[in-house]
């Protein structure tokens, strides 16, 4: 699963290592000025506490005097609090107090996410397969063998899909991930565009090249998808499967084997529509949720690249008419596929990926039949079924935020604030179920759930941009906050963001474990 935060604009982050047990956590990135700024005091045992002060780290004097809002136990801590200093807004740098606790240093500033958009790349050029920029060596060209084919002729034979990204610290590659990957990172991109630099060139190795480098990584999972799409009707949908899981290993010294005679090729699985597996059955019951996902991948892809790359841009557009039109035909979702263990993406959802496919062609091409059924795929689906659900299985509901919704806000006038209306049913039910712990933290505590935080942390931010609408600025920022690590361990959820904080030391990684390289800008 890609561990990946690519809405940059919503970064910020605390935590504090005491000797007592109570803490005051924090956004350890800092805080803007004229944003909304909270910290939050947990204690395992029993407190008194009624306000706070602000110090400047300078002269260690109280620029500010607030009150603590008391929140009921959560989790461990026997009480908690929130302490809200946004009206302070002088540039400097602090830190909070509460009777003898105090809090880390922090900034105020207008340059605190300054290059953390491009900070989070790292992780996706390190995840690279085909080659490798961070090891400077090639891996996995030998990829691969199709299986499940629709013509029995075709089984077993190459195919090239070498390239694409590795999934986290296994090897397998998912169209689904890797697709939405590629469009949030083209998403971002069209919505800020200054916020990326070019330090790197096409092949993610340190040299500028003319292109803004979350172009040149988009660049990289498109091609993939390409290659995962050689042809008109035909769509794979993962490479290799879980019996990658046999240890941990760098991907350039991977010696996994699939097959007695394919060497160290892997498996290529055509996207049938139908179950699939032998011990373990997935639940697939047809092709849209996948194919959707590339159809606006590839329309986003022939409008963002066209200003870098016109001729592949062009090449894209056939293409993502073809997936839309295959998935209409053959409408479901599409699971993933396991050989060892039931480890599954259990998609169940497929409107909201042809919600987006027919809204991308829609900003595309202008036809207006995609405009029609891009309200048709949303009034399916008006709420992503996570948002206020107590849990979920593993990968039920992907991608985590529908971002057709905004599509449809932007572009179609007449049914506008339909759009919008989904968007704050979803925002409502999250809220709703953070409102009374002292993080306002509302997505189920699931594995991924950090997803599901940058999921509702872009949903808020693009209603807000849609309707200017501040009604839920606290929450947003409580959910930013949360990754950079005002939450309940006091630790960034981004590894190295901010390099010199509290992140995670010992991810679940082959780079760190074996050999002690960072993660840098794994979610």
């Amino acid at each position: 699963m890609f561990r990946v935060l690519f809405f940059i604009t919503f970064l910020s982050f605390s935590v504090f290592v005491n000797a007592q047990p109570t803490w005051i956590r924090i956004n350890q990135l800092g805080y803007l000025p004229d944003d909304v700024k909270v910290a939050v005091l947990v204690t395992k045992e029993m407190l008194g506490a009624e306000h706070f002060s602000l110090l400047d780290a300078g002269n260690n004097q109280e620029v500010y005097k607030g009150t603590c809002k008391i929140y009921n136990a959560y989790g461990p801590f026997e009480n908690c609090w929130r302490l809200n200093f946004s009206d302070f807004n002088k540039s400097g740098s602090y830190y909070l107090k509460v009777g003898n606790v105090i809090s880390p240093v922090f900034k105020i500033a207008n340059n605190i996410y300054e290059g953390s958009a491009d900070f989070i790349l790292k992780y996706m050029r390190q995840q690279r397969s085909g080659y490798n920029p961070f090891l400077k060596d090639s891996c996995h060209r030998q990829d691969g063998f199709i299986v499940y084919h629709k013509n029995k002729s075709k089984d077993s034979t190459f195919t090239d899909v070498s390239g694409g990204w590795h999934d986290a610290s296994d090897y397998l590659q998912y169209l689904p991930t890797s697709a939405n990957a590629t469009y949030q990172m083209m998403f971002a991109y069209t919505q800020h565009p200054e916020s990326f630099s070019d330090r790197y060139d096409a092949w993610g190795n340190e040299g500028a090249n003319n292109i803004p480098d979350v172009i040149d990584e988009a660049k990289w999972g498109l091609d993939w998808l390409v290659k995962m799409n050689p042809r008109k009707g035909e769509y794979y949908n993962q490479l290799g499967d879980d019996r990658d899981h046999s240890g941990l290993r760098l991907p350039t010294k991977d010696s996994v084997k699939y097959s007695s005679n394919k060497g160290l090729a892997r498996p290529v699985y055509f996207i049938t529509g139908q179950s699939q597996g032998e011990k373990y059955k997935n639940k697939t019951k047809g092709v849209a949720s996948s194919v959707g996902k590339f159809a606006s991948a590839f329309a986003l892809g022939a409008v963002v690249m066209k200003r870098f790359y016109p001729t592949f841009a062009d090449s894209l557009v056939s293409k993502a008419v073809a997936a839309y039109e295959y998935g209409r035909t053959y409408p479901g979702n599409t699971q993933t596929l396991s050989v060892k263990a039931p480890y599954i993406y259990a998609e169940d959802n497929y409107a909201d990926d042809m919600e987006l496919a027919a809204l991308s062609l829609y900003q595309l091409s202008g036809e207006k039949r995609y405009l029609t059924d891009g309200l048709i795929y949303a009034r399916i689906e008006p709420v992503t079924p996570w948002m206020g659900a107590d849990s979920a299985n593993h990968y039920q509901w992907y991608p985590f935020v529908n971002l057709g919704h905004y599509l449809g806000a932007k572009l179609d006038k007449k049914h506008s604030s339909e759009y919008i209306s989904f968007m704050k049913r979803g925002i409502d039910r999250v809220v709703a179920r953070g409102a009374n712990n002292p993080f306002l933290i509302g997505v189920p505590f699931i594995w991924c759930s950090n997803n599901l935080v940058v999921g509702m942390l872009t949903q808020m931010s693009l209603y807000k941009q849609l309707t200017d609408d501040h009604q839920y600025d606290e929450q947003e920022a409580a959910l930013r906050d949360w990754l950079l690590g005002c939450n309940s361990w006091g630790t960034s959820m981004i590894c190295d963001l901010p390099e010199n904080a509290i992140s995670p030391k010992d991810p679940h990684s082959a780079f760190t474990h074996l050999y002690k390289y960072k993660i840098s800008g794994g979610l």
